[in-house]
């Protein structure tokens, strides 16, 4: 394996001492433990969230000394050893001493795995063994499988590759096992059944159905199960609680995701009651509207449309070639009210999931896709905000209004495009004039704006599954990114930006929409990748977007293009929702919150009250509400975006796998996507589909990974697969309920340039481990 030396750089005198009396500051590698989990010398053991204050506590650092341990901990951030979150300290790579974690699977040994629920490191979360509680002194902890806990960990450096690197004893159980699983059903002979379990993650030994128990299941039915017992060896018992359907069925495979991943898809009759009982608005605590020509410009499929547009030139001689913008939204917070059955309903949903076959709304029909939907020539209400912007694209002002508008038109991105482009329709030709072109005339003064800020532009193609009548994939179209979206996209972020301006001048508390800077370690990752292609990545203490869009100009039309805005996108930090404002890197914006789309996200929902309290336009507005309760609802709207992401990519893994399942020893184009110790991921040039192919099944050589180059190379031959490369592979297993495909390498791998021989362990003798292994030919697929 090629590891990459780091040179730290020279430590300050104060931070040599190789021990620490109190009041000294603490040793490099001290504070690495500390950081990292262990006690300080004094015994005291490190918190859930180090701080700066925390670690100053521990050591005794005194008020003269601070200004040295700040000083210490950034050489430290520097050099890549430890990352910063929020206000945390954290050792990179590593977890935390205090760990929410779910349990996911048991190993050979019956002992039970857990994985972080939340893990932004590049490669899989680690895994860790969970000690169980023995006895009262421990607290009788004893989580079972799906239960979700608080876990306290220890690192061990020496673990083998195979073993948990972490093991630990619940805390806290935070929420228990979930009572019920699906599986596909099989028969056996005599009475009686199996299930194997779809779920990706976690145990995929077969649970067994005693005979009595298959509520009447039939082979390929997918059910739900209902565990009856679990012991520490041998399969688990369930029963079969519900029949969901042949698993050949029609929405079949988005069912998996929302029941694996715990998405509410069934709303209360409370819910469902408040929703039916809403009526249209009236005129009360709002401005009328409704002779305002506002569009909306959504995908043509779309079901509920919260956003309404208008531009027109500013007639003040004060701001010559400048325009007025409106952008109306939805005012959801009408019909959802705080504490209300819907209110809660969807706090705990989060957000609306997408699948190719079905929408699982946070709110019912009734508000979702009509009271609350901007029908064209229908009144609805909505919370508008107009704003005045310059020549130059820059925001010179904005208000906000409690509105009753009528949409004039309902558009689609393609429909507004054709008609600019010179191909109006029946619709579009009356609105090419007063609407569409002083839309785009307006998008093209906020382009100046943009390209001045500089936010980072990536350039990824969407991929869009195609479906047939009975929700197998029919293909996968890669949708051509037009103006309009831009242009629509580029409206939202100003009123978004508007509306954290609005609340933070009026001092009110809010949602944010964050996103913070890449860490130093993916930044070094980064820059030794582009090295290895040959593009230089300069940087100082502080990275900005346009430094990240200069490499992506530089590759431009080149064939490593893609993989480049791919890598671009991996070293970056994931947004989040957050009541602490950090700013959002991406965008290059110091203050960011999403208020555009209150029907599928209940941040915006949240925005939209703070702004009706904070600029008093009427009932429905925010209540009182702590800063640490705000902070909870952040972090539970993140977690359930995170778990709709998860949800939506699994689905289409899953759909991707079903379809490709009949062509077994079929060819394909392909590009390395990942690179890894144990192997390749590679991703087909058609479809999108990723898929994997074992590092023992690349030739008759033994592999290993150069991580400088991102490589595996062949310690005999030197034969090399990079990342990036094209290859030719072959479909040798599809698991349509794991989402997963295996592939067997056709094309040869390149050989390995000199430049990339960097590796401390190239011409080192292979391991006792290593040398155990026999290389496998080509043909010798490992199952």
């Amino acid at each position: 394996m090629s590891k990459r030396i780091k040179t730290a750089r020279p430590v300050r005198a104060k931070t040599t001492r190789a021990q620490n009396p109190a009041g000294a500051l603490p040793s490099r590698d001290q504070l690495l433990a500390y950081i990292g989990g262990e006690a300080a010398p004094g015994g005291v053991k490190p918190p859930a969230r180090i701080t700066k204050r925390e670690i100053a506590r521990a050591f005794g650092v005194q008020n003269n000394d601070k200004a040295d341990l700040k000083l210490l901990i950034k050489d430290l951030e520097a050099d890549g050893a430890i990352k910063r979150g929020r206000k945390t300290l954290q050792r990179q790579g590593r977890l935390p001493a205090l760990v929410l974690a779910d349990i996911v699977e048991r190993d050979r040994d019956g002992e039970l795995i857990a994985k972080p629920v939340e893990w932004d490191e590049d490669g899989d979360a680690p895994r860790i063994l969970v000690h169980r509680a023995r006895g009262k002194r421990e607290g009788g902890l004893a989580p079972g499988l799906g239960a979700r806990v608080l876990v306290r960990v220890e690192f061990d450096a020496e673990a083998s590759p195979r073993d948990p690197a972490y093991s630990g004893r619940v805390v806290k159980i935070v929420d228990k096992a979930k009572a019920r699983m699906l599986g596909v059903y099989r028969e056996l002979e005599g009475g009686g059944g199996r299930a194997l379990p779809v779920e990706k993650r976690g145990a995929a030994r077969e649970i067994f159905v005693p005979a009595g128990m298959s509520g009447g299941a039939a082979e390929g039915d997918l059910v739900a199960l209902e565990t009856l017992r679990e012991g520490r060896f041998g399969l688990p018992t369930a029963r079969v609680v519900e029949r969901l359907g042949s698993v050949k069925s029609e929405k079949a495979i988005s069912l998996i995701a929302i029941t694996t991943h715990g998405i509410p898809n069934v709303f209360s009759a409370a819910t469902l009651h408040e929703a039916e009982a809403a009526r249209p608005a009236g005129m009360d605590h709002r401005e009328d509207w409704r002779a305002l020509p506002l569009v909306t410009i959504d995908p043509p499929d779309a079901k509920d449309h919260d956003d309404a547009v208008y531009a027109a030139p500013d007639t003040e001689a004060d701001n010559p070639g400048g325009f007025v913008l409106t952008v109306a939204i939805a005012d959801v917070a009408l019909y959802v009210r705080p504490g209300s059955s819907l209110d809660k309903e969807a706090l705990e949903r989060g957000n609306s999931v997408y699948f190719p076959d079905r929408v699982v709304p946070m709110l019912p029909e009734p508000i979702s896709n009509d009271l609350c939907s901007l029908r064209p020539d229908e009144d609805r209400p909505a919370l508008a905000v107009r704003m005045v912007i310059g020549a130059d694209g820059r925001k010179r002002k904005h208000s906000f209004h409690r509105i009753m508008m009528r949409s004039h038109a309902k558009l689609s991105y393609e429909q507004a495009q054709r008609a600019i482009d010179g191909a109006p329709d029946d619709t579009t030709a009356p609105l090419l004039e007063a609407t569409l072109k002083p839309l785009y005339a307006a998008y093209a003064a906020m382009k100046i704006e943009r390209e001045q800020r500089s936010p980072l532009d990536l350039d990824l193609p969407e991929r869009k599954l195609v479906l047939n009548s009975d929700g197998s994939l029919k293909g996968v179209r890669w949708p051509e990114r037009l103006d309009a979206h831009r242009l629509i996209e580029e409206f939202m972020i100003l009123a978004n930006v508007a509306a954290a301006e609005s609340l933070e001048t009026a001092k009110a508390h809010l949602i944010y929409r964050a996103h913070d800077a890449p860490s130093v370690e993916k930044l070094n990752d980064l820059s030794e990748f582009l090295g290895s292609i040959g593009v230089k990545f300069a940087r100082g203490e502080r990275v900005r977007p346009a430094q990240f869009n200069g490499i992506l100009a530089r590759v431009k039309g080149d064939p490593s293009e893609q993989l480049v805005n791919e890598v671009v996108l991996r070293s970056q930090a994931q947004a989040e929702y957050t009541n602490e404002n950090y700013g959002h890197f991406g965008l290059n914006l110091r203050r960011y919150a999403h208020f555009t789309s209150p029907i599928r996200r209940y941040a915006d929902l949240i925005v939209h009250r703070a702004l009706i309290r904070a600029l008093n336009l009427g009932p429905g507005g925010q209540p009182d509400m702590r800063l640490n309760d705000l902070a909870d609802i952040a972090q539970r709207i993140s977690g359930a975006e995170r778990r709709a992401m998860a949800a939506e990519r699994e689905t289409a893994d899953r759909l991707i796998a079903a379809h490709m399942s009949e062509q077994i020893g079929a060819r394909f184009e392909a590009r390395i996507a990942g690179v890894t110790r144990v192997g390749l991921f590679v991703r087909l040039a058609q479809t999108g589909a990723d898929g994997f192919i074992p590092a023992a099944t690349l030739g008759a050589d033994y592999f290993r990974f150069d991580e400088t180059s991102r490589s595996l190379v062949g310690a005999r031959t030197g034969e090399t697969f990079r990342l990036g490369d094209k290859v030719e592979v072959k479909l040798v297993e599809a698991a349509p309920f794991a989402g997963a495909l295996r592939f067997e390498m056709l094309s040869e791998g390149g050989a390995r340039k000199a430049a990339h021989r960097n590796s401390t362990r190239e011409n080192t003798p292979l391991s006792k481990r290593e040398a155990g292994k026999r290389p496998r030919p080509k043909n010798g697929a490992r199952r």
